[in-house]
C-alpha cells in the first residue's frame, strides 16, 4: 500500500488500517520542554505516541501522513476542576428539585462534548449530583459517547450544612439529615464511611469542601468546616483506597487545616498569603485556582435575580480576589495544576483560563505546562497523558499561531485528537 498523504480537510478519512499515522509539525510544544521545537516528526501507533523526532522523517507504505508544517501541536489540555453534570442559569437553584440523576447524565453529555472539542482530551470533575458523571465516564469510556477522559468524585463530602451538604436552603420538611452515604460527615468515623462509598461508587478522586462557598446557599464564603481529626480520616481513609484528596477551600484558616492534613490540591484558594504559600511548598500541596469561576461569578452577581441574594454578597466579594492570589502564589513558587470550575460558567469556555493566568503574571509556556504535564503529575497519570512523548496517548491539540506570542490562539483549537483519532475540525 503507498503512504497517503492528508491535507487538513482529509483527516477524517484515516483508515484505521493504516499502520502509523506521522504528523509533520512546523511548531511542537510537547508538554514538559522548556521551549518549542521546530520541524517535527511525530508518529502515532493505536492511539499512542511510538516516535518524536527532529525533521520530517520518511513515511513507510501504509503510513498516513498528516502535513501540519504550518500548525502548532500540542498536548491535549486537562481540566482538573469541572462540573459536567451542571450549567450556570436563572434555573439552577430549581434543578435539586425539577432534574433527576439521569437529566444531569443526559445533559452532561452535552458538556463533555463541548469541553472535548475545545480542546481538554481529559478532566476531573470534582462534585456530580446522584453520580451522574460516573456514568457519563463510563458511557465515554465504553466508546458510546464523545468526550474527554473523566477522573470524577462522584459526590463530594462536606459537614452538615457546609458547602456541598445538598440540602442547604430547603424547608424542614426536605431538609432532613443527610449522612455518609449522601456525603455528610460530622465525625471522623462517618469520614471512613463516606470515602469507603465514594470507592463503592466508583469514584476516582476524593472531594472535600474544607470552608464555606460562593454559590452554596449558606451565609459564609469561607468559614471552615472541617475539624483537624475529620480532615486527617479522609486522609487516611483516601490513602487506603488509593485515592487522591481535593479540596475547595476559600478561608485561610480552612486551608491551613486541610494542608497539614495531608491534601493533594486546595482549589480555588482565594485568601490564601504569605503563611501559606511556604506551608504548600512544605507539604508538596497543589494549588487549582478556577480564576475563570472567579471572574464569571463577579459579573454575575451584579444581574439581580441570577443568585440568590444570599450568594450575591459573596460571589462580588470573592471572585475578584481569586485572580489576584493566583499571581502571588505564582510568585512564591507554589506548583500550580490548571483547573476552571467548569459548569460554574459555560462548558466549552475553559481556555480561557490560559489567558487570565497569563495576566496574573505566569509566562505563557508555564501556563501550557500547568494544564499538560503538571496537571498530569497531580493526577497521577504523567506516564499516559500531559505531553507528546513516546508512551503516552496521543492527545493531541492543533492550533493556527502562536500561542507563546498570544495565548489566546488556544482558545479556537483547529484540530483535537483523542487517541489519535480527530475529535473535532474547525
Amino acid at each position: 500500500m503507498k503512504t497517503t498523504i492528508l491535507g487538513i480537510g482529509s483527516l477524517l478519512l484515516c483508515s484505521n488500517v493504516m499502520a502509523a499515522t506521522v504528523f509533520h509539525v512546523g511548531k511542537l510544544i510537547d508538554g514538559i520542554s522548556d521551549g518549542p521545537r521546530a520541524k517535527m516528526t511525530v508518529v502515532v501507533e493505536e492511539g499512542r505516541i511510538v516516535k518524536v523526532a527532529p525533521g520530517y522523517l520518511k513515511t513507510s507504505d501504509g503510513d498516513t501522513l498528516v502535513n501540519l508544517k504550518d500548525k502548532t501541536l500540542l498536548p491535549g489540555f486537562i481540566d482538573m476542576h469541572v462540573h459536567l453534570a451542571y450549567t450556570p442559569s436563572r434555573q439552577s437553584y430549581m434543578e435539586p428539585f425539577t432534574l433527576d440523576p439521569t437529566d444531569h447524565a443526559l445533559r452532561g453529555a452535552l458538556f463533555a462534548k463541548q469541553t472535548l472539542e475545545a480542546g481538554f482530551t481529559t478532566v476531573r470533575d470534582l462534585g456530580d449530583a446522584g453520580n451522574s458523571v460516573i456514568a457519563l465516564r463510563n458511557a465515554i469510556d465504553k466508546g458510546y459517547l464523545p468526550g474527554p477522559r473523566i477522573f470524577a468524585a462522584g459526590t463530594a463530602l462536606a459537614t452538615t450544612g457546609g458547602h456541598a451538604d445538598p440540602t442547604n436552603g430547603r424547608n424542614q420538611a426536605l431538609r432532613q439529615d443527610p449522612g455518609p452515604k449522601q456525603g455528610v460527615i460530622n465525625n471522623p468515623e462517618d469520614a471512613f464511611k463516606a470515602v469507603r462509598q465514594r470507592y463503592k461508587d466508583g469514584s476516582d478522586v476524593i472531594k472535600l469542601t474544607a470552608t464555606g462557598g460562593v454559590l452554596s446557599v449558606a451565609k459564609s464564603g469561607d468559614n471552615p468546616q472541617f475539624r483537624d481529626e475529620e480532615l486527617k480520616a479522609v486522609v487516611a481513609a483516601a490513602k487506603d483506597y488509593g485515592f487522591k484528596v481535593a479540596v475547595h477551600a476559600h478561608g485561610k484558616e480552612g486551608m491551613r487545616r486541610a494542608i497539614e492534613a495531608g491534601v493533594n490540591s486546595i482549589e480555588h484558594g482565594t485568601y490564601m498569603d504569605d503563611a501559606l504559600y511556604p506551608l504548600m511548598k512544605q507539604h508538596g500541596t497543589w494549588y487549582v485556582p478556577t480564576l475563570t469561576a472567579g471572574a464569571y461569578v463577579a459579573e454575575m452577581a451584579a444581574i439581580e435575580g441570577f443568585y440568590p441574594e444570599v450568594v450575591r454578597p459573596k460571589a462580588a466579594r470573592i471572585g475578584p480576589k481569586i485572580i489576584n492570589t493566583f499571581g502571588k502564589a505564582y510568585a512564591a513558587g507554589v506548583p500550580i495544576a490548571f483547573g476552571t470550575d467548569a459548569g460554574v460558567f459555560p462548558h466549552g469556555d475553559n481556555a480561557r483560563e490560559f489567558a487570565l493566568m497569563v495576566k496574573a503574571g505566569m509566562p505563557e509556556m508555564e501556563a501550557i505546562k500547568s494544564a499538560t504535564v503538571n496537571a498530569a503529575t497531580l493526577l497521577g497519570a504523567e506516564d499516559q497523558l500531559g505531553s507528546i512523548s513516546e508512551g503516552r496517548y496521543a492527545d493531541m491539540v492543533v492550533v493556527e499561531g502562536d500561542p507563546l506570542e498570544n495565548i489566546a490562539v488556544l482558545e479556537q483549537p483547529f484540530q483535537v485528537y483523542k487517541g489519535g483519532s480527530v475529535v473535532y475540525q474547525f
